[in-house]
């Protein structure tokens, strides 16, 4: 199992992630909006399941690699933050989008909502790359039971983050949409406070050595 100050650091980078805007809190808002909240909870579904399949892939892929491959790890380590700078300027440059910005979306019908859902998140690249680069800066392949295990932790861990929040948006995006319209200034202070975080993420994560 991994110790609980790391699960505490995942889960706060899990949190800084799921609220950066990216395709699926835009999908997921634009479907609440658009259709309701019920929509934007069953799309929510098929965002997890597409977290979980991701999660089981990376979690079997890394234990093979660092079981096999000596260097490994700090070629993961330096991707994870390299990831992370990408994240933070997606954040921090000019004209950002924001996910409240809604898109124009038919009605569905529940299996087909579920389906895009899915879909949305299994082809998000970011999500793969956030498993591969990010699950090895937490594991200890030493001292802290398999490195599997220890995977399916953290992956779950993450998971249970995002849904959480994603939960929490798709059910109030009416309400957040208009406040952040009638006030730019808080869209841009999430934009920057994120932004930051990722950016001194990336740094500490980048002069970290194996631990």
């Amino acid at each position: 199992m991994p110790a609980t100050s790391d699960l505490l650091a995942f889960a706060l980078i899990s949190l800084g992630m799921v609220l950066t805007p990216e395709p699926n809190m835009i999908y997921l808002v634009s479907r609440s909006i658009c259709q309701g909240r019920r929509a934007g909870l069953i799309s929510l579904g098929g965002v997890a399941l597409g977290f979980v399949f991701y999660m089981l892939c990376a979690a079997l892929g890394i234990t093979a690699l660092l079981m096999t491959v000596p260097f490994a790890y700090d070629t993961l380590r330096i991707g994870g933050a390299l990831y992370l700078l990408y994240l933070a300027w997606q954040a921090l440059k000019p004209g950002g989008r924001s996910p409240f910005a809604v898109r124009d979306l038919p009605p569905d019908g529940p299996r087909r909502l579920f389906a895009m859902g899915f879909l949305t998140n299994l082809l998000n690249p970011k999500i793969a790359v956030m498993y591969l680069s990010l699950l090895p800066q937490f594991l200890h392949p030493e001292g802290h039971g398999s490195v599997l295990m220890q995977s399916l932790v953290l992956g779950f861990t993450q998971i249970a983050v995002s849904v959480s929040v994603n939960a929490v948006i798709a059910v109030m995006a009416g309400s957040i949409a208009g406040f952040l319209a009638a006030r730019p200034t808080w869209h841009a202070v999430q934009r920057w406070l994120m932004g930051t975080v990722l950016a001194g993420l990336a740094v500490r994560m980048a002069v970290e050595g194996r631990r």
